[in-house]
């Protein structure tokens, strides 16, 4: 298997004379990008992809939908799928290539358990040892025979008739949540699910514009899935990934003299944790261009603030899962202790998470105590570099985490695992660029 590349090195920008300035589009939301393939694909007719997040990850849903027997075309970061409808996808011929892609991988197997073909999974080094019987454990309960290596992939999805299940789920992620509806579309019944907490919803609105019948209760944790839609195709405007917007908010909100605009940023509030916390801690943050109709959009203004420390338990965890490192590096600027707790499952991402940071933030001299489910930081204390090797671990975010932290130091750093970036914005440090040159 293909190994996910740490070895690149980048000389990382440090102390800001002017602050950050301009305006800035970030890419395509990197969820709705995934689904927009993934849905586009079980439709009928034409789906169109406006704003597609070319990144790694995405490209792996890409291709493989393309392997399973899907027209697929991407002109730059437009992508058109000629959908098979829900039972027209074919067998590939050669086992699917996940990447790095948890997303791709999670719910393509809750699509795949219910077609009448077998499928082989396989991904790169560091998604091999995330975990996948929380997703083959649920699915099984609805008829799925899923073969798993120790827990991981490799994986063999052996296509079977499904049936409806009214099932609570035993931990609050939307991938899981995602593809259980998925495997609820083509069951031989009705299927509730029950979350334990609300997870980000894009899988419910997108079905339902794409024609699927999915019903969201009053208490936002119960979903009701109907099988067998008539869907189909659409055209989608893919709103910039709150998750990619995060970077630049918290850069912003810590270099000082800083002002920067983001457009067109989703703000779907079940991602939108970090804006959230940020307004709490005393961050300014102000909203323009507000639009609400399928996916909510807002520009975001964001100034340098100083900032107050902040408690974060498990009820806010999924709302902010993917930004919960730049939270601890906000905390780590903040003027008293902060404390992050309930957010084990930051252990089982790209990388342990929790102890990757812990890690790097000790090299920059922040005060910050590791705990099983998250950290205590005492951001009253100066940073000293004592190590100006940083490194990625292999994951995206904490490499974007790493160089944004850079912007807060007067001494030059490196950073060991750069490419890994490209996973979810490979053109991170351009944009970056572009706020610091103006």
């Amino acid at each position: 298997m293909e190994k996910v590349k740490t070895t690149s090195t980048k000389q990382l920008q440090g102390s800001l004379q002017n602050g950050l300035h301009g305006e800035l589009a970030v890419p395509g939301d990197k969820s709705i990008s995934h689904r927009g393939i993934m849905f586009g694909a079980i439709s009928e007719g034409t789906t169109v992809l406006h704003h597609f997040l070319t990144a790694e990850d995405c490209l792996s849903t890409l291709k493989a939908f393309q392997q399973l027997g899907v027209p697929i075309t991407r002109d730059g970061e437009t992508v058109t799928i000629q959908g098979v409808g829900l039972h027209g996808l074919k067998q590939a011929e050669q086992p699917l290539d996940m990447g790095n892609s948890g997303t791709t991988t999670r719910l393509i197997m809750g699509l795949l358990a219910g077609q009448d073909f077998p499928s082989e999974l396989t991904g790169d080094a560091s998604l091999s040892k995330r975990p996948m019987k929380r997703v083959s454990d649920p699915l099984a309960e609805m008829g799925a025979n899923i073969e798993v290596t120790d827990g991981h992939l490799p994986a063999v999805i052996n296509g079977e008739k499904l049936h409806g299940v009214d099932y609570h789920l035993k931990v609050a992620s939307a991938q899981v949540k995602s593809a259980l509806i998925l495997a609820g579309l083509q069951a031989d019944g009705v299927s509730i699910l029950v979350e334990k907490q609300p997870t980000r919803n894009h899988t419910e609105k997108m079905l339902r514009a794409f024609g699927a019948e999915i019903e969201t209760e009053s208490d936002d944790v119960t979903i009701t899935v109907h099988p067998q839609p008539h869907m189909h195709g659409i055209t989608l405007n893919v709103p910039g990934d709150m998750s990619s917007a995060a970077f630049f908010m918290v850069a912003a909100s810590l270099v000082p003299g800083s002002k920067i605009t983001l457009r067109n940023v989703g703000m779907n509030d079940t991602r939108t944790g970090l804006y959230s916390i940020l307004k709490r801690m005393g961050g300014k943050i102000s909203l323009s261009n507000e639009q609400t109709m399928g996916e909510p959009t807002a520009d975001l203004t964001v100034e340098a603030a100083e900032l107050h420390p902040i408690e974060i338990g498990a009820a806010e965890i999924p709302a902010v899962i993917d930004e919960l490192p730049l939270v601890a590096l906000l905390a780590a600027k903040a003027k008293g202790v902060s404390k992050i707790t309930g957010a084990g499952e930051l252990r089982v991402k790209e990388t342990d998470r929790i102890s990757a940071i812990v890690t790097e933030f000790n090299k920059m001299g922040i005060d910050i105590q590791e705990l099983d489910d998250g950290f205590v930081i005492d951001g009253r204390k100066p940073w000293r570099v004592v190590d100006s090797q940083l490194d990625s671990h292999g994951d995206h975010r904490i490499g974007m985490v790493m160089a944004t932290a850079a912007l807060l130091v007067n001494q030059p750093l490196t950073l060991t695992g750069a490419d890994s970036i490209n996973i979810s914005y490979p053109e991170f440090f351009d944009d970056l660029a572009t706020l610091i040159s103006r």
